[in-house]
């Protein structure tokens, strides 16, 4: 007789597997994100190119497993007896039931306060509103002047100036030193980008190259961050290698992975812009050759449709000559119509005209004409006469012959009424003394009885 599946007996009982399973979903859960801090030990690195190692301190140990795809991007080559600070969740391998954390990053464990201090600072300057898009200046499609603030001696000033030679060989380039890591850094990384600032230039890159998250943190603090905001051109921030991110990435206007993505970035390729530039000279030589060929053709269709001017004033000519031949002749014609008429006319008038009439007429007009012209010379003879008789009743009143024996006539000179007795004179008076052929303005200075006066001459 068979003895009874256990299972079916009692259906809380779970195999091994089955355990594993529901340890392994109930822990991965509950311990989703873990970072545990530990020394590390007994590291193994098979052919698969997974990490196998343990993390302990005084008292405890736990299985860790980093796998390839993960351990590439850490930046730290991990030994036994290292403090590491790591990053995973909570499993178990049911294969062997073991307890392990399956590890997704991985840093010196110094980094952790590191870690806590730039996760604080990111979430403060987001909630700012400092990380917004609508802040983001864009680069200048054609840059003439940009400024590099990195250390003159690293690789990453010497990769971006390289490609700039190659790509953009026109841009003006202003290196401005400063130390990117270690205790001055802060205080030069913040002077530097305001110099940079106060050169006006179209972009600024800030940049160095990799290295640990100590390394990098001068590009992590608050100074250096308003500093880069505070910049009134963009700026691009390359910081260390492609997984590696600062609080100066967050808020720079643009975020390159690498010193030479962001040199390719900032300018344009200098060959595309003469192939550009080619193609559009290309394009408009067509068009124009088109333009030219068009306008040519209408030219020469308008030309057939239009009359020369020259074969214009030829017609005027012929149209000209033609109305003068033609009013020549009605001119002509008409003329001797006329005459004939005139030498009719005249024949018929010398047989019907008043001709002898006309004679008597001027014979008793000649006679008139002289009676009348003695009438007349008999009328002047008598008013002549007359005029000589009243030109000398006329000299006997007048007293110009009696100034021209030596006398004056004196008038005032305001009312021009003439003075003849003494009692229309007085002193001061303007007076008018009239001679013969001329006369003058004079003013009383006295009066006397006598005949003689004083006369001022003005």
């Amino acid at each position: 007789m068979n003895n009874p599946d256990t299972k079916t007996l009692n259906p809380s009982v779970l195999s091994v597997s089955e355990l594993n399973l529901q340890a392994r979903v109930t822990i991965e859960k509950q311990f989703n994100v873990v970072w545990v801090e530990g020394e590390l030990s007994n590291f193994a690195r098979p052919r698969s190119g997974h990490w196998y190692f343990t993390l302990k301190d005084d008292s405890a140990q736990v299985r860790c497993a980093m796998f390839v795809n993960r351990n590439r991007l850490a930046q730290i080559q991990p030994s036994d007896g290292q403090q590491v600070l790591i990053k995973g969740r909570v499993s178990i391998y049911e294969g062997r039931g073991d307890f392990q954390i399956i590890v997704d990053q991985m840093e010196h464990a110094g980094e952790g306060m590191l870690r806590q201090a730039f996760e604080k600072l990111k979430t403060k300057l987001a909630s700012e509103g400092l990380f917004s898009q609508e802040l983001k200046k864009p680069l200048p499609e054609y840059p003439r002047h940009a400024v590099i603030v990195s250390s003159p001696t690293g690789a990453a000033v010497k990769d971006i100036i390289a490609v700039w030679r190659r790509r953009y060989p026109l841009l003006e380039v202003t290196l401005i030193p400063t130390a990117v890591q270690g205790q001055e850094a802060e205080g030069e990384i913040v002077s530097a980008l305001e110099a940079a600032n106060q050169l006006s230039p179209d972009l600024i890159i800030i940049t160095r190259g990799g290295g640990s998250l100590e390394d990098l943190w001068s590009f992590n603090l608050e100074s250096v961050a308003r500093a880069i905001i505070d910049c009134g051109p963009p700026v691009i921030s390359a910081i260390g290698h492609e997984i590696d991110f600062t609080i100066a990435d967050f808020v720079a206007d643009v975020r390159a992975p690498t010193p030479s993505a962001a040199a390719e970035i900032a300018v344009p390729d200098s060959i595309e812009i003469s192939n550009q530039i080619n193609e559009f000279t290309r394009l408009l030589v067509n068009i124009w050759d088109r333009t030219r060929q068009v306008f040519e053709l209408t030219i020469q269709n308008t030309a057939l449709r239009l009359i020369s001017p020259r074969t214009l004033i030829e017609q005027a000519y012929q149209k000209i000559d033609d109305a003068t031949n033609r009013l020549s002749t009605s001119v002509e014609s008409a003329l001797q119509s006329r005459a004939i008429r005139l030498s009719g006319a005249k024949a018929q008038l010398r047989i019907l005209g008043p001709g002898q009439s006309v004679q008597n007429s001027r014979s008793e007009l000649a006679t008139k004409a002289y009676r009348l012209t003695r009438s007349v010379q008999e009328k002047l003879s008598k008013d002549k006469e007359r005029l000589r008789s009243l030109t000398r009743l006329l000299e006997s009143v007048s007293p110009l012959p009696t100034i021209a024996r030596g006398y004056a006539i004196i008038q005032d000179a305001q009312s021009k009424a003439v003075l003849s007795k003494q009692d229309e004179l007085s002193i001061g008076q303007t007076i008018v003394t009239n001679l013969s052929d001329s006369s003058f303005t004079s003013t009383i200075e006295t009066i006397d009885d006598k005949t003689t006066l004083g006369l001022e001459k003005r």
